[in-house]
């Protein structure tokens, strides 16, 4: 199941980085050192009370500006508001209520989304009190006095969008039909992919990049079985602002990655990968989604060998070093070649989520392991390994228990992780492992 997702909207300059970074807490230090992973500080992963959920950044919505670039940020609004759970409104105590407040409040009203009422700049409330009440006024709810830079108030803010959580969650428990999003950079073919599948043009094509103006679920049955395909929306190329068309990417990539259960990353076979590529592809591994790599237009590429598809998956191998378990399939939207493949890679990729390991099986695989290569030691104090479990699956997740976290360096864990794949089919989907430590003397006693 899908996490929540919560978008912090509002004017500009009302705080809304102040207030991502303040619910984000830690979690941004989580992005790794990897390449391709992206490091943009739009949307990060909060934990409140047991709720996992998402959280997105947006520029701010200025309700009827002609500047192209406050224009681009309401635009990108409104895609966070399309696409989350539950809206952060953010206001200003110090500016009061200012007409682009009542403006965006009607945007907000309209969306028909559980709006909760963040009052920021609070940072003594006898003395602002006035100022809070006065937003009462917007007829959206009670406001919530914090103060982002003290971190005031912010667990009585997350209570409240929490509770909205209890409402979303589960909807789509009962539909077990597979989620398929589609993304990429603008004019890859994404919707041309989804239109052939379709055997019609249900989405708008055309050579101009970023058509598609919205993400669209599309039901796809093939060979008696059903899917949704999510289509990502393209990007309309309105200024040559790169940072904020990026942005209008990458949230409607998190989001449709967010509700996906297998994500197939679409890139132009002529134009090669691009460092783009590797941050959409980055978002799907670092929220350990199955993942298909479609290289389209594959028809279009020139003077091709018996060699051109190893040589061309060993470049997209280099570059994701990071997701070496992806699927790679080579396809042509415009001739339909190998398209059908896309089904049984999406199939084999949600087999291979949900498989599950006897317990005694992965000890063996891992006694096997230690005994080929010695675990790393430190100052003369050898890592042990005593125990290995799956604990879950999407992703397959398993626990390994040993003498000291600090010795279990990620080297040594991806030496056991390769192992498991070598014996198992874990093609397509990434593997989780969690460290913990047991001491020798429980070891013992067990």
């Amino acid at each position: 199941m899908s996490k929540p997702i919560a978008a912090i909207v509002g004017r500009p300059n009302v705080g809304k980085s102040t207030l991502f970074n303040a619910l984000a807490g830690e979690n941004i230090a989580i992005v790794k050192d990897t390449p391709g992973v992206t490091r943009d500080r739009i949307y990060a992963e909060v934990s409140w009370t047991g709720y996992d959920f998402t959280l997105i950044d947006t520029g701010g919505i200025e309700p009827e500006s002609n500047d192209v670039l406050l224009r681009q940020m309401r635009e990108q609004a409104e895609i966070a508001i399309e696409t989350a759970d539950v809206i952060i409104f953010l206001v200003d105590a110090r500016d009061g209520l200012v007409d682009a407040d009542a403006k965006v409040a009607d945007m907000l009203r309209r969306s028909h989304k559980p709006v909760v009422l963040a009052v920021n700049k609070v940072d003594n409330y006898q003395t602002q009190q006035a100022n809070v009440y006065e937003f009462y006024s917007l007829g959206i709810g009670d406001p919530i006095a914090i103060s982002s830079a003290n971190r005031q108030g912010i667990g009585d803010l997350l209570d409240e969008v929490t509770k909205y959580f209890e409402m979303t969650t589960g909807i789509d428990e009962e539909d077990d039909t597979p989620r398929v999003a589609i993304v990429g950079r603008p004019n890859v073919g994404k919707s041309s992919i989804i239109n052939k599948l379709l055997g019609e043009s249900r989405l708008i094509v055309s050579d101009i990049a970023g058509t598609t103006r919205d993400a669209i679920d599309t039901p796809v049955r093939w060979n008696g079985k059903d899917y949704v395909f999510i289509d990502t929306a393209g990007l309309r190329r309105k200024s040559k602002i790169k940072e904020e068309i990026e942005r209008y990417s990458i949230i409607r990539t998190v989001t449709a990655v967010e509700r996906a259960d297998v994500v197939v990353v679409v890139i132009d076979a002529v134009e090669g990968i691009a460092e783009q590529d590797a941050k959409i592809a980055g978002i799907a591994h670092e929220r350990g989604k199955g993942i298909v790599i479609a290289v389209n237009k594959w028809d279009a590429v020139q003077e091709k060998n018996t060699n051109s598809t190893r040589d061309y998956s060993q470049k997209i191998r280099q570059i994701l070093s990071y997701m070496p378990y992806a699927e790679i399939l080579f396809v042509s939207a415009e001739t339909g070649q190998r398209l059908p493949k896309l089904f049984e890679a999406i199939d084999l990729v949600l087999e291979n989520q949900n498989r599950r390991i006897q317990t005694g099986v992965l000890n063996q695989i891992m006694a096997e392991a230690v005994a080929l290569q010695q675990p790393p030691s430190d100052k003369g104090r050898r890592l042990k390994l005593f125990y290995i479990t799956q604990v879950s699956v999407v992703p397959p997740t398993f626990i390994i228990f040993v003498n000291d976290k600090k010795l279990m360096h990620f080297s040594y864990t991806r030496y056991i992780e390769n192992k498991i794949r070598e014996s198992f089919d874990f093609r397509g989907t990434a593997l989780h492992f969690i460290i913990r430590e047991r001491s020798e003397k429980d070891e013992g006693n067990k």
